[in-house]
């Protein structure tokens, strides 16, 4: 049975009211700067990934944060490629939101990766629901098992930088496969998420919603600390990240991620966009991929 978590009375209505119209229908879409965000919530995506028939065809959801979006902007032919595809493109990123209300005026929703995989695992997944993982390592599988009692979980590591070795794809691919889920958590970072989800909806026979939720399930199974709440709320979970790994968060915050800021202004004048127009060759790309 679908619910609607930590809502009630009125609200709940609406949430469910919503997503009887989405399942009928085509998810409603906002284009901002040329990258189409589905216009749905957190609740509403969970709602939609659990509503969907296991049997389907794959499709698959990416969560566009701010660097994610420069990196569309500057042209990462193989990554708008996979973008083009998604069936779901949620907004990832209260910095970006903000931003682009004051700037533009534009009101984004929000949905992130972290707060998806997180109302899934507590409100939707059943302990013998069929879970396919890509990424994580045993540490990860332990504690999924013992955090949600997951017993149709199926797990697997690849090596680092595989998205370069068309025989470790070909061994992901394989693996999801022979592990048919309702729900595919692609936890291996980006674009390399990205573009193994846009490689499995070319697999016949892939079934399941596959989801590019990065670190989030680190956070769903409290082995990485994620903000408090007031923190995300405030939109300064980037900072408590970079707080928490200097090192390793200062290049993607200030040179991956903080362009986006620029994009936005320079949008206000008409000079920018995440993505091209419809029907520029470099949209439809498939370089060959670029991956870490």
């Amino acid at each position: 049975m679908l619910c609607a978590p930590g809502r009630g009375g009125r609200e709940t209505v609406n949430v469910f009211k919503r997503f009887s119209l989405l399942s009928q229908q085509q998810v409603p879409v906002i284009d901002f700067l040329g990258l189409p965000i589905s216009d749905i919530g957190t609740q509403e995506a969970a709602m939609l990934v659990a509503g969907r028939d296991a049997s389907a065809p794959l499709a698959y959801v990416v969560t566009p944060n701010a660097q994610h979006m420069v990196r569309l902007a500057r042209g990462d032919g193989a990554w708008r490629s996979a973008y083009s595809r998604a069936w779901l493109v949620l907004a990832d990123g209260r910095v970006v939101q903000r931003f682009a209300r004051w700037v533009l005026g534009a009101r984004l929703p929000h949905a992130s990766g972290s707060d998806l995989t997180h109302t899934l695992l507590t409100h939707y997944i059943q302990p013998d629901d069929s879970v396919t993982v890509i990424g994580g390592g045993e540490r990860l599988e332990k504690a999924l098992t013992e955090k949600f009692g997951l017993r149709g979980l199926a797990l697997y590591d690849p090596p680092f930088g595989f998205i370069r070795d068309p025989k470790a794809v070909a061994a992901c691919v394989d693996f999801i496969a022979r592990h048919p889920a309702r729900y595919i958590f692609l936890a291996v970072g980006s674009p390399q998420s990205e573009i193994l989800a846009r490689m499995l909806t070319e697999r016949e026979g892939v079934t399941g919603v596959a989801m590019c939720i990065g670190g989030s399930l680190l956070f769903s199974t409290g082995l990485v600390r994620r903000a408090p709440k007031w923190v995300q709320q405030a939109g300064l979970e980037g900072l408590f990240r970079l707080l928490q790994r200097p090192k390793s968060h200062f290049k993607r915050v200030f040179v991956e991620s903080m362009p986006i800021l620029g994009i936005i202004l320079a949008a206000r004048i008409g000079k920018a966009r995440i993505l091209p127009a419809a029907g520029d060759a470099a949209a439809n790309s498939d370089n060959h991929p670029r991956g870490q």
